[in-house]
């Protein structure tokens, strides 16, 4: 270790887990489940405005059209001016326009209302993925992003028991009021109080603290800054492939998080507030892989063979699950419990990857390209999975297969990435020499915090 280097004080490194990632989580948990709720209004939402199962996938889908439009100004907004206040702007749109969903009297304002849910919720996820790689070196970086996505479980282990209570005693339409209102009585008074862009920004950031990340993340970004962002971004061959990756994966993510209630219900014929007690448990295995395999993909470095095996068994449990259906209602369960967390276990090492794969400056962006192109699969795996059980007379087993199928093949294109695929190749990609990070130095952590 270079002998100018700071000593590590016994602290470091825990007021940046201790406060940025719960907050980030919790305003993750309020977005997520303000997009996804829409799965338990299904039912209502069918009977009195009248529209089809593919109609409801539709409905569920489209939030993902409007979810294109600002990921990558989202994402360069947050690297270039300030990722506080775009999300904190943002979450009280998103806020507005979620309790604005209860008061739709068609499916065409249905689509308008969910349509600008989508848009107002975009650039929210790169955003803050932004924020996180300026905090944490990359060392660090698959567990910070992992332990952070551990918002989408614990959302939906939120909003399951929370939106089968409110169905008990109110309909879906005041489902959607109340947790609409939700952005505005936890999400934005944190964001606004407890986050900032950067350590220098932040008085509660121990000095030591401080001064090792700024250290470690200024000699990680080293090298030339890329210039001509985004149609370099456009341009490179890793940022869409990545994409692709993404998008196949949102298909089978989506495809089961959106209709998972459903499918609940199906294999256990529970009423509302046990189905979404139940429904919980899916969630409960997500955060058990996403610390899992994020702890290992940081110790292993090779996020690409993580990736693989995250979605891979989830691809062979949804399946099994199906099949196995109403005749063993425990093991369908179990098996849609492991399917879930691999579709969600995938996040901590391919964000990771992400990362590191793209030179200082346009990371932003391209992770915002990243996201926005691949949650079309978002809207493609809710509709797809709707309109297949149209087709079907209402059996879940095509969609499960091609939500597998989706999940597996997102694994395969992900291997072809090679492990040297880091900053130094992305740079190279983009037209920008950079420093080998391997070789910066860093101020290691204590092992308690590894």
């Amino acid at each position: 270790m270079d002998s100018s280097t700071p000593a590590v004080p016994e602290p470091l490194g825990r007021t940046r887990w201790s406060r940025l990632i719960p907050i980030a989580i919790l305003v993750y948990v309020v977005s997520f489940m303000d997009r996804t709720n829409i799965g338990f209004a299904f039912a209502g939402m069918g009977h009195d405005l009248g529209i089809t199962k593919t109609q409801q996938g539709l409905a569920g889908g489209i939030f993902f059209l409007g979810y294109l439009t600002l990921q990558i100004p989202g994402g360069w907004l947050a690297e270039h001016w300030s990722a506080r206040k775009f999300v904190g702007i943002m979450i009280c749109v998103w806020g507005l326009l979620a309790t604005l969903s209860g008061f739709v009297r068609s499916f065409q304002e249905l689509l308008v209302v969910r349509f600008l849910l989508g848009v107002a919720e975009a650039g929210i996820w790169p955003a803050i993925l932004v924020l996180i790689s300026h905090w944490f070196p990359l060392r660090e970086r698959a567990r910070a992003y992992g332990y952070w996505i551990m918002n989408i479980p614990l959302a939906s282990i939120v909003t399951a028991p929370l939106s089968g209570w409110i169905l008990t005693f109110g309909s879906w339409r005041l489902l959607f009021i109340l947790e609409g209102l939700l952005p505005f009585v936890l999400a934005a008074p944190l964001w606004w109080l407890g986050v900032a862009d950067h350590p220098g920004d932040a008085a509660w950031c121990p000095p030591d603290e401080r001064e090792y990340l700024e250290r470690t993340l200024a000699a990680e970004r080293g090298g030339t800054p890329v210039k001509g962002g985004f149609a370099r971004i456009l341009r490179s061959g890793i940022v869409w492939h990545l994409t692709a990756v993404y998008f196949l994966i949102q298909v089978g993510f989506y495809g089961l998080n959106l209709w998972l209630p459903h499918l609940v219900q199906t294999m256990t014929g529970g009423r509302s507030l046990q189905v979404g007690l139940i429904t919980t448990i899916p969630y409960l295995f997500a955060m058990a892989g996403l610390w899992l395999n994020a702890t290992a993909a940081d110790r292993s470095g090779r996020y690409a063979r993580h990736v693989f095996i995250a979605v891979g068994a989830a691809a062979l449990a949804l399946v099994a699950s199906v099949a196995v259906g109403v005749h063993l209602p425990a093991l369908a369960i179990l098996l849609v419990s492991i399917a879930m967390a691999g579709a969600l276990a995938f996040d901590g090492p391919f964000w990771a990857a992400a990362s590191r794969a793209m030179p200082a400056g346009v990371a932003g962006g391209a992770m915002g390209l990243i996201n926005a192109v691949g949650n079309l699969g978002g809207f493609a795996g809710p509709y797809l999975g709707g309109y297949l059980q149209d087709r079907s007379g209402g059996s879940f087993l095509s969609t499960s297969a091609l939500l597998g199928v989706s999940l597996l093949a997102a694994g395969f294109v992900m291997l072809t990435l090679r492990r040297q695929g880091d900053r130094r190749d992305a740079a190279a990609a983009f037209g920008a020499p950079v420093t080998d990070t391997a070789a910066s130095p860093a101020v290691p952590l204590p092992e308690r915090h590894q």
